[in-house]
């Protein structure tokens, strides 16, 4: 039970904790509540109504975790800023082609070398992308930060991600609403920014609390470039060995 102060608590309830609802009576109400706001009506969650950028309820696009492939491709996404760097895996059934986001990584107030460690942790030969631009880095200061974190100090395979912006919202939405992109439910940090995502009142995407979701855009619009197969030293084996529990 979160605390919210010393003599307040919160308590997240669904509608199964209502006794007195039916399964007749759940899906009359469902059916008559807008898709963007079913998870805060049924379940209890946060939820940015209408402004919602990606107006599909977590429920369509969340999945159980399982053990990735062997021969699924896979990628990240990175976000670089003081306050916080937020990076994003995501791994593509060669049979369907949906790509599982499944893994995360949220840290705020470290080193670069402390964040490429964490990433290098769920597979070294794993290609990212980065942009340079983002955050409002100049041009320069962004293929400095590239840099650093392609050297010998931190080693991440790194590339320029594309961004644009107005046509990777669209693209993204298209993919999660056709079912082309699905999350891993245990990606807590993902779906607290998913919810609250949102444009203000004149249209533009607010900028907070984006981190993972700017990750997602960046490595959908840039998967045929960065998407790769292990290799197949002993250090593949061994992390595909560990990773069977991606996501959690």
């Amino acid at each position: 039970m979160p605390e919210i102060s010393s003599s307040k608590y919160m308590v997240q309830a669904t509608w199964d904790d209502v006794p007195h609802l039916d399964a007749k009576a759940k899906a009359e109400m469902l059916a008559e509540i807008p898709p963007w706001v079913r998870d805060a009506r049924t379940r209890g969650e946060p939820s940015m109504g209408s402004g919602a950028i990606y107006p599909i309820p977590l429920s369509d696009i969340e999945v159980d975790p399982f053990p990735i492939g062997k021969f699924w491709k896979r990628g990240y996404a990175l976000d670089v800023g003081w306050n916080r760097t937020a990076a994003l895996w995501g791994a593509q059934d060669p049979s369907t082609g949906v790509i599982y986001l499944y893994a995360e990584h949220y840290q705020g107030q470290q080193l670069p070398i402390v964040h490429a460690a964490a990433i290098r942790a769920r597979g070294d030969w794993i290609q990212g992308c980065i942009d340079p631009a983002a955050r409002g880095r100049s041009q320069r200061d962004g293929e400095k930060l590239i840099s650093e974190y392609r050297g010998e100090t931190c080693r991440l395979k790194l590339i320029p991600a594309i961004n644009e912006v107005n046509t990777g919202l669209e693209q993204v939405w298209q993919a999660l609403a056709l079912g082309r992109l699905k999350i891993f439910k245990t990606l807590q940090h993902f779906k607290m920014e998913y919810r609250v995502y949102r444009r203000d009142e004149h249209g533009a995407v607010v900028k907070k609390n984006d981190h993972l979701m700017d990750t997602m855009r960046y490595l959908w619009m840039t998967w045929d470039k960065v998407a790769s197969l292990p290799s197949t030293g002993p250090q593949a084996t061994a992390f595909r060995a560990a990773d069977s529990r991606a996501g959690m």
